[in-house]
């Protein structure tokens, strides 16, 4: 930039300033969009920190989850509230003990929905990892496991084999979660599985668990909070059990 360019500039940005310092209503509205781009910019990169998930990790991403967090807080309060499922129809699980310590601290925005990593043991770890794809391969002629789509294919995702007859029609029907029974989150532990609302319902009332954050999603997908140890761990495959009994209509 030549000097006489750079003397234009600094002209401009002296007027501008001596503007914004005679007006207080310019003074007070430069100063609020400069807090809130900073707001914007430092939430932005927090979410950013959550990692992958069925919303893209970018700027389009990141307008799609505020919309979301703006449109659905009506439903925050209603994820942990059992009494918005019904009990009654198909249930698969039967006593289910509270979850230890209560429901974990989530993280604040809505997509992608996480807990706070909590302390795990390395084999529950790598266990819960590799639970997905070892039912596949104990039971090929209903389940596969491949990428799951509403992750983002960023996790291994269980899925129903749509040959399958016995496919529950309501899973069928349904174009979002397209025969998914569900995945585990590697950042935080925690799973998205296809329940009945009966068990849903019961896993919730026990705490360990809560609905999705998006309302319009089918009610029975459900975010299962971490596992810690193996005794939890065997609660959690019990829960995967449940969910392919109601995607599938076999019991495994």
């Amino acid at each position: 930039m030549s000097a006489s360019a750079t003397e234009r500039v600094q002209i401009v940005a002296e007027r501008l300033l001596a503007i914004v310092r005679g007006d207080p209503v310019v003074s007070g509205l430069a100063v609020t969009v400069a807090l809130c781009t900073a707001w914007v910019i430092h939430d932005y990169k927090q979410w950013i920190a959550l990692g992958t998930g069925g919303t893209p990790s970018n700027v389009y991403g990141y307008y799609r989850m505020t919309l979301c967090r703006i449109m659905f807080a009506y439903h925050v309060p209603l994820q942990t509230e059992p009494k918005t499922l019904s009990s009654d129809g198909p249930s698969f699980l039967k006593f289910i003990p509270a979850r230890a310590g209560g429901r974990p601290r989530l993280m604040p925005r809505i997509l992608p929905q996480r807990q706070r990593p909590e302390p795990i043991e390395p084999l529950t770890q790598k266990k819960l990892m590799s639970l997905m794809s070892r039912l596949a391969s104990e039971h090929p002629d209903i389940l596969e496991s491949r990428p799951s789509h509403t992750e983002g294919m960023t996790a291994d995702g269980l899925y129903a084999r749509k040959k399958n007859k016995s496919v529950n029609p309501i899973v069928v029907a349904d174009r979002t979660l397209d025969y998914e029974i569900g995945h585990a989150h590697p950042a935080d532990n925690s799973l998205h599985l296809w329940l009945s609302e009966a068990d849903a319902r019961k896993i919730i009332e026990a705490r360990w668990g809560q609905r999705f954050c998006l309302p319009h999603v089918q009610k029975g997908w459900t975010m299962v909070y971490a596992p810690r140890n193996l005794e939890e761990l065997q609660l959690i495959e019990e829960f995967v059990k449940a969910s392919v009994r109601w995607v599938t209509g076999v019991a495994i």
